[in-house]
């Protein structure tokens, strides 16, 4: 059975995110966007936890359902700790066999944090450590490093991160078997680096509001669905079960180029070593993005593909290519209103982006269909994401008519 799979989320108790971002709204948009399993994200909170015992109903082993939605209890922690003389912050994921699970490795980690403080908790361990505690409370939870690029909190990261995982997770590397990429990176950035070749490579949306869900996914096919079953996939990185993954085009992640945000300065990575890493506009340092971190480590030239390794599609939203035809905000009444029109007649927006002909498509909404297909050729103007700034992705539709709506000829 194909599964479309977003692990890494946040609920309304982690700092900056929707309120929107509980169960109802979680299943409700699980549903429009065609995921088949939802992380429940931040189960480390004990408000959280408990509405998820609560109302969660068990649907397989490891998995449980709310209102039709399948659900795997995840959660995201910050370990901080010292090392070589700096302080080292990386975000890492957390996949619970079961809700007992993820109740024993909640306890565990309460000695190295306040779990109440935030959906994702900082914690005083080091990853060696966070992987040890994790396993003794549970022998089959997963642990992933999450957003493995990004310049702050993550394991590659320029600012505080490190420049191998053996480095980063000392005797406990074994333990670890996927990283997630993150926004600003793809499959083919992190085949770059051989060391890599041995884990898989993941990629999930890290959604703060249920709009954002699916944005990035990875797609299975698995003889059940069940903890074990995605375990093993994951493990072995079988192309028969773990199909491919769903990437955002790295270039629209919000740290995949250098820059500086408050200066407006965005540079390639040349540019930055031309200036010696300093924000020719004010003289601070620049924010060191995806890209430049990747060329720093990697021992292979683009372009290469490790033998075995698990193929990626790159996508656009659905909302950001209605927007685009339209020339409208991706967060305005209007263009939600087509998106669930759109939805409603294909089944899911992952059905549109993924398995529906853009010809079919185009024969009801004509100017959506053509943007389709010019998304899955890849016809895309892109400014990359810098700093903190998403980039933007532009679908040339120079040569559309000037149309009222998706809908008329």
């Amino acid at each position: 059975m194909r599964v479309i799979a977003d692990l890494h989320l946040h609920s309304r108790y982690s700092r900056a995110t929707s309120a929107d971002m509980d169960l109802p709204g979680l299943s409700r948009w699980a549903r429009l966007k065609g995921i088949d399993l939802v992380g429940t994200g931040d189960f480390t909170h004990p408000a959280w936890f408990r509405e998820l015992v609560a109302a969660l109903r068990p649907a397989g082993e490891g998995i449980y359902e709310y209102e039709g939605t399948h659900f795997l209890f995840t959660a995201e922690v910050a370990a901080v700790w010292n090392f070589a003389g700096r302080t080292r912050r990386v975000h890492f994921l957390l996949l619970a066999p079961s809700a007992e699970d993820a109740a024993r490795i909640t306890q565990e980690l309460a000695a190295f944090g306040n779990l109440s403080a935030d959906g994702r908790p900082t914690l005083a361990l080091s990853g060696e450590k966070l992987v040890e505690v994790v396993r003794n409370a549970s022998a089959t939870a997963m642990i992933i490093p999450a957003h493995a690029w990004t310049p702050w909190w993550s394991v590659f990261g320029a600012n505080s991160g490190f420049d191998s995982l053996e480095e980063a997770l000392g005797r406990a590397r074994p333990e670890v078997w996927a990283i997630e990429t993150g926004l600003s990176s793809d499959p083919a950035m992190n085949w770059r680096l051989s060391a890599l070749d041995e884990v898989a490579l993941v990629s999930f949306s890290d959604a703060h509001s249920p709009t954002r869900l699916g944005r990035e996914a990875c797609v299975f096919d698995l003889p059940e669905l069940a903890y074990p079953a995605l375990a093993e996939a994951l493990r072995t990185r079988n192309p028969q079960r773990f199909l491919f993954t769903v990437e955002f085009f790295p270039e629209e992640g919000k740290y995949h180029y250098d820059g500086h945000r408050a200066c407006g300065v965005v540079f390639a990575p040349e540019e930055t070593r031309r200036y010696g890493g300093m924000c020719p506009v004010c003289g601070k340092p620049l924010t060191v993005g995806v890209m430049h971190r990747v060329e720093e480590l990697a021992d292979r030239p683009p372009g290469v593909k490790p033998t075995g390794a698990i193929p990626y599609r790159s996508l656009v939203p659905l909302p950001e290519i209605i927007a685009q035809v339209l020339g409208q905000d991706p967060e305005t009444r209007g263009v939600m209103s087509q998106y669930l029109r759109v939805v409603q007649r294909f089944g899911s927006e992952f059905s549109v982006l993924l398995d529906v002909p853009s010809s079919e498509v185009e024969r009801e909404f004509p100017r959506l269909g053509r943007a389709l297909e010019k998304v899955r050729r890849g016809e895309l103007r892109i400014r990359p994401g810098y700093d903190g700034v998403y980039g933007e992705i532009h679908i040339d539709l120079s040569e559309e008519p000037r149309e009222p709506s998706l809908f008329e000829l």
